[in-house]
């Protein structure tokens, strides 16, 4: 007798446990579905670079703190570097995109 009620127990909770995560596993599916990764601005490149564009290259806001900028261009960089692959042209307008955040260029547009 005394087994049948902790058999009766045991499948009672089992019963309940499958119940909650079946819940719960639709309420995971129902969630809004988020990026994994922040993108990489992409898009083409105006005449002359203005803060908004160099903010946008970097994946920064336009008002940020230069230690900011300079790791958001190294870490640019660093998957677009010519020496591992990346374009001559794509480190240009990153350079001259933290140059602009920095404000070390009077609008003199990139080498190419």
């Amino acid at each position: 007798m005394v087994a049948a009620i902790i058999g009766g127990a045991a499948v009672a909770a089992a019963a309940y446990a499958g119940k909650y995560g079946i819940e719960a596993w639709q309420a995971f599916k129902l969630r809004p579905v988020r990026p994994r990764m922040r993108k990489f601005y992409e898009g083409g490149f105006q005449a002359t670079m203005n803060r908004r564009e160099a903010a946008l290259i970097l994946g920064v806001r336009e008002s940020v703190a230069a230690e900011k900028v300079k790791e958001a261009h190294r870490r640019v960089m660093v998957a677009n570097h010519p020496d591992a692959g990346g374009s001559h042209y794509l480190a240009s307008k990153i350079n001259e995109a933290k140059d602009m955040m920095l404000g070390k260029t009077k609008n003199s547009g990139s080498a190419f």
